[in-house]
């Protein structure tokens, strides 16, 4: 138990560092975009598939160097797909929140229209896609990525 949370809290820091990082393109581009004309929803989710997808870089040679063991019978090469591929599905959900968080629920309620900006709410429903990703991605990546710990196993037989 004592290593998982390790690995949980190892997961945190490279999540707030690769958070920063998203979080940080995707307002930046979200912002040049919008000042040019294109529509709050598009800009918003350009620039949040950017950010994920720079984010998805830095996370993945963080997370095999400090958090997760390589398993034995994976080359880097498969490794690195499977990663890609359960950061897909990570940003398909993370673009779906974004996008039901504003054209839903912003421009569907007048009165949040009417007292929060644009890029408050961007942020905001970056927020939360990245929290409710957050889960995902370290569920999927110790499942499918981590070398399986014989001595965890042990632990959980005759539970």
């Amino acid at each position: 138990m004592k290593k998982l949370l390790e690995q949980i809290l190892k997961f945190g820091v490279v999540g707030v560092v690769c958070f920063c990082i998203d979080f940080l393109i995707t307002l930046v581009v979200a912002a040049i975009l919008r000042k040019v004309g294109m529509s709050t929803t598009t800009a918003a989710l350009i620039g949040a598939f950017w950010g994920f997808t720079i984010s998805v870089i830095i996370n993945y040679i963080l997370s095999m160097k400090f958090v997760f063991q390589r398993r034995d019978d994976m080359d880097k090469r498969r490794e690195f797909i499977i990663f890609v591929i359960l950061s897909l599905i990570g940003l398909a959900l993370n673009e779906l929140i974004i996008k039901v968080s504003i054209d839903v629920i912003y421009e569907g309620w007048a009165w949040m229209k009417e007292h929060l900006s644009a890029g408050l709410v961007t942020a905001g429903a970056k927020m939360v896609a990245t929290g409710i990703v957050m889960v995902y991605n370290f569920i999927t990546r110790k499942i499918f990525l981590e070398k399986k710990d014989p001595d965890n196993a042990k632990e959980g037989e005759g539970v």
